[in-house]
């Protein structure tokens, strides 16, 4: 079986607290504002530093926050076994509420995989 790699998990909770609290009413109440009547409430965020990953048999294996566990992403085939790349994760939120996260995986710096689960 392939790795399955981590994100960090305090990045994760950073990036959803930082969404909650640019939404949160009672604060922008308290320092005399409203919420901006041209925002949809949408809310992409990065979480944290990306994560070194090795290709494994065409794949590279992530776990997932947000109940979403792990998931193995296709890598394509002219990236050999082996290969060192980078796996980045973002999360989406909607009025501070996580609604799903996005991941990119790199390669020399260049993406070659990308993936939205849930909604973003």
């Amino acid at each position: 079986m392939a790795n399955v790699y981590s994100f960090d998990e305090k990045a994760i909770a950073d990036a959803i607290e930082t969404a909650r609290n640019h939404y949160d009413s009672a604060k922008l109440l308290a320092q005399g504002q409203q919420l901006d009547p041209f925002d949809d409430g949408h809310m992409r965020l990065a979480a944290g530093a990306c994560i070194s990953v090795t290709v494994e048999n065409g794949k590279i294996c992530l776990n997932l926050p947000l109940g979403i566990g792990n998931y193995c992403l296709p890598i394509p085939s002219f990236i050999p076994n082996g290969t060192a790349a980078s796996a980045c994760i973002s999360v989406c939120t909607t009025w501070g509420i996580p609604t799903g996260v996005r991941v990119t995986v790199s390669v020399a710096g260049n993406v070659v995989v990308e993936k939205t689960f849930l909604k973003c």
